[in-house]
């Protein structure tokens, strides 16, 4: 396997704490997709919840609060009538595009790869 290296010359018993919290927070269900929904632009909370499917509101909800206290999403109030809230991607969830972007083509291979040993089972 090839050794990964870091361009800040941490170890990797530096790198895995900073890697592993990472990890925990994109890797919660619903997380990956609400960030999908987010790469176009600010939305909306129904916007969101339309583009991701159907999941209950108070996880997206709680998932939405998670990313704004890491500092990856920014919620906007607008003193409207009625009031408009949105949510806008950060600099940092821009740094996350390129590696949401390779998880969801990865998936597509996946599925494709299940389908294809779905087919082959069927045809046995």
């Amino acid at each position: 396997m090839e050794q990964m290296s870091d361009h800040r010359g941490l170890n990797p018993q530096q790198i895995c704490p900073l890697f592993e919290r990472a990890v925990r927070i994109l890797g919660k269900p619903w997380t990956g997709l609400i960030l999908y929904s987010l790469l176009a632009g600010s939305r909306r909370f129904s916007e969101i919840t339309a583009h991701i499917g159907p999941v209950s509101a108070s996880l997206v909800s709680t998932r939405l609060k998670e990313l704004e206290r890491e500092g990856i999403v920014e919620r906007r109030v607008f003193p409207e009538t009625p009031v408009r809230i949105e949510y806008v991607p950060t600099a940092k969830a821009a740094g996350l595009k390129d590696i949401v972007l390779a998880i969801h083509r990865w998936a597509d291979v996946l599925g494709e790869e299940e389908n294809q040993i779905g087919q082959t089972a069927n045809t046995a």
